[in-house]
């Protein structure tokens, strides 16, 4: 199922896209898509049998707002430095474990929505990633097998970062991740089942409809599974958590001088392979 949350910010509705690609109505059979409902394997078979029954309502698209696919989102955890060519084009060592860093829940906006430039920022750069997001509580799991069974689906993730305040003003990462609007995500979540290898799935992303990403997860140096299972080691991950999983080469800061930030103005467009679209212009914050 494509599953996805429409309307005005903080008043989304749940929706999904069905076959044909119409949009329909989901709030006459559950309040919203968020950890609540991916843990229950009854609501999800009721959104399955009213979907394959035709009973939803159909919504008119024109003109309505996609926010972010998952609804109070507890955490957000990333991993960093995971592709070799993002590695390589950074100057990078490859990790020998997955780098792990967070994002405040409340940098998710819609897969539309405006991004903002910072105040005084030089170094807002671009970076599409696979967000996996948690179907079932997730600690200590033990394998690959394990940790995919906990996982309820997967979305298109944009990790905005600013470069001089996540490696130039001392610190964690963290300053230069958690700026406000910076990781719009969906449109979709992609449930499980219609993504059957994660680690085949092709990630692009434009600026100013200029091609400057062009991967593949296939180039992850800790797969889906790996990240998921490593992670449970360190935290425990609760139905509706999401985990932005890194991004291939082509980001503004591998690139020769002088290096192209995103400025406001600019449009940043990006896609993951079966998963959507995003598209967003730039402001100043």
């Amino acid at each position: 199922m494509k599953l996805l949350r429409v309307g005005t910010a903080g008043a989304e509705r749940p929706a999904l896209l069905d076959a044909e690609g119409a949009l329909r109505d989901l709030s006459g059979t559950v309040t919203d898509i968020d950890g609540a409902l991916l843990a229950d394997p009854a609501a999800l078979d009721r959104v399955r049998a009213a979907a394959d029954a035709g009973e939803l309502p159909v919504l008119d698209a024109q003109g309505l707002r996609v926010g972010p696919p998952v609804g109070r989102i507890g955490k957000v955890v990333c991993i960093g430095l995971n592709y070799h060519d993002h590695a390589a084009e950074t100057g990078a060592t490859p990790p020998t474990e997955p780098v792990i860093f967070f994002k405040a829940a409340d940098t998710v906006v819609g897969p539309d929505d405006t991004v903002l430039v910072p105040r005084k920022s030089v170094k807002t750069d671009w970076e599409v990633e696979l967000a996996i997001v948690i179907g079932r509580t997730a600690r200590y799991l033990e394998s690959d097998e394990e940790a995919l069974a906990h996982v309820a689906g997967y979305a298109v993730s944009h990790d905005v970062s600013e470069r001089e305040f996540q490696i130039e003003r001392g610190g964690t990462w963290d300053k230069g991740k958690n700026c406000e609007t910076f990781n719009p995500l969906g449109p979709w979540l992609v449930t499980k089942d219609e993504v059957p290898d994660p680690q085949a799935l092709s990630l692009k992303l434009w600026v100013n409809d200029e091609l400057k990403q062009d991967g593949t997860t296939a180039q992850q140096i800790f797969p889906v599974a790996e990240v998921v299972r490593y992670v449970s080691q360190f935290m425990t991950l609760y139905p509706g958590d999401v985990i932005n999983t890194g991004t291939p080469a082509g980001v503004a800061m591998g690139q020769p001088e002088p290096k192209p930030y995103l400025r406001a103005g600019d449009v940043v467009e990006l896609e993951i392979e079966g998963l959507g679209r995003q598209r967003q212009e730039l402001k100043q914050a």
